[in-house]
């Protein structure tokens, strides 16, 4: 299983989204994809508290360890590879998390619309 083109939504190199905590459907730091990857992790976003308690709400809980899978759990500051539908999902009930454009897959344009990503991007 390859990735997909490193090519982030500006059209450039895909950026590192982070190494700490380690990320990415190929746990390689960046926000890489594969046709394997049905939930298009493309999105790399920096965690705060809302959006961590939102994601565990609808079922994702990204916050709580599971050292058995080698997970520290994620905090407010961290980066992390995000689905695109729940990044969506998350701007649609007005909690999403600001977005490094430069670390976010252009796959995840076939969910977000550009308009939207860079509403929330990094400063």
């Amino acid at each position: 299983m390859e990735p997909d083109d490193s090519i982030n939504v500006l059209g450039g190199p895909l950026a590192l989204c982070s190494t700490r905590p380690v990320t990415g459907y190929f746990r390689d730091g960046h926000c890489n994809t594969c046709a394997a990857d049905q939930g298009s992790h493309t999105v790399c976003a920096v965690m705060t508290a809302e959006f961590l308690a939102f994601s565990k709400y609808v079922g994702n809980d990204l916050s709580t360890p599971h050292p058995e899978f080698g997970f520290e759990g994620l905090t407010a500051g961290d980066s992390w590879c995000l689905c695109a539908g729940r990044f969506l999902q998350a701007h649609d009930e007005g909690c999403a998390p600001s977005v490094d454009l430069a670390a976010t897959h252009n796959r995840a344009l076939e969910i977000v619309p550009l308009e939207i990503l860079q509403k929330y991007a990094l400063r």
